[in-house]
């Protein structure tokens, strides 16, 4: 699609484009934003009339740039972009944002769109969402490689007085795992609340020339603990992983759904009996503290929603080619 400002450099005049347009030639997505020879376009491509319908320095931005980033899933609803403080009107149809504090470092491009980063967005969407959407969030833009802790809190150093900034900070404080499912939550705040150490979470391993990606894993006690959702577990993929992890001395425990939420304390005492029995002694596994004793209270309670959560994109800094297609995540707890 092109504005009407390319248009004209294309060396069409004002009666031309309104030629074209009665004829069917161009189709106007936005107040000053036509596609050319149909008005069927993707919803990135309608993302990007909406950037270009606001002008020079706007970006996509809060939910819509979640959603080309793969953390949401695509709705039909107004389009939201930023644009430097001062700007005039809103064009009809958008949803438009005035920011004094974003920056150069805040900006990426995505499928041909200038869009906020993964952690601007976040800040952006932070008082729009409670705690725990937000930390679910923040998780799995870390799991889908879009951002890390050191970005996370570059972009709270920018903030100034943002309005997202005291959730931002409070959620970021409380070290959110780089988890990619809810069952993966689910299954890390169990181990952690029953009282063992926090496992490494999604790092990936190289075995016999294959790499892999264990859910958790305390490398310590060659012990793995997989959550088996369907979005991202195959049955025979899973055998063949399973099967290479045991092969190379690693234990592996598998955890459903229903074993992480109605038989909570069971699955708990069958991971920490694992973690207690297996190989190493680190500091890790010398801790006093019996992972197995634990009270009712001490576990957290479950998630609103077990929908599961989608796969990685590529993203690239502003001025590089992108990679990759994102595929959305279900937003049942990260309304926005």
């Amino acid at each position: 699609m092109l504005s009407c400002a390319e248009l004209l450099d294309c060396g069409l005049t004002d009666n031309a484009i309104a030629r074209r347009v009665a004829g069917g030639r161009l189709h106007r997505l936005f107040p000053g934003v036509y596609a050319v020879g149909h008005g069927a376009v993707t919803p990135a491509g309608r993302l990007l009339a909406a950037v270009k319908a606001c002008g020079p320095g706007a970006v996509l931005s809060h939910a819509s740039a979640a959603m080309l980033l793969g953390l949401l899933p695509f709705e039909e609803r107004r389009p939201e972009v930023t644009v430097p403080h001062g700007r005039g009107r809103a064009p009809a149809g958008i949803l438009v944002h005035r920011s004094r504090t974003l920056s150069t470092e805040d900006v990426w491009r995505h499928e041909g769109v200038p869009v906020t980063s993964a952690a601007r967005l976040l800040l952006d969407l932070a008082p729009r969402l409670e705690d725990l959407p937000l930390r679910r969030l923040m998780s799995r833009a870390m799991s889908l490689r879009l951002t890390n802790r050191r970005l996370l809190a570059a972009t709270l150093d920018r903030a100034g007085g943002h309005r997202g900034r005291g959730r931002y900070t409070r959620v970021l404080a409380g070290h959110p795992p780089p988890t990619r499912s809810e069952l993966e939550d689910r299954v890390h705040d169990l181990v952690v609340a029953g009282g063992l150490p926090p496992p490494d979470v999604n790092v990936p391993l190289v075995l016999g020339g294959r790499r892999v990606i264990p859910d958790l894993r305390w490398p310590e006690r060659r012990l793995v603990v997989e959550a088996d959702g369907e979005r991202w577990h195959d049955p025979v993929l899973d055998a063949e992983r399973q099967a290479l992890l045991e092969s190379h001395g690693e234990r592996v425990l598998r955890v459903t759904w229903a074993q992480a939420t109605a038989h909570a304390h069971a699955t708990v005492r069958r991971i920490a009996t694992a973690y207690t029995g297996g190989p190493g002694s680190g500091p890790r596994a010398s801790s006093s503290a019996s992972p197995i004793a634990m009270t009712t209270s001490s576990l957290p309670s479950g998630p609103t929603s077990s929908t599961p959560t989608g796969s990685p994109s590529g993203v690239s800094p502003a001025g590089t080619d992108s990679a990759g297609s994102p595929a959305p995540l279900a937003g049942s707890v990260l309304r926005v």
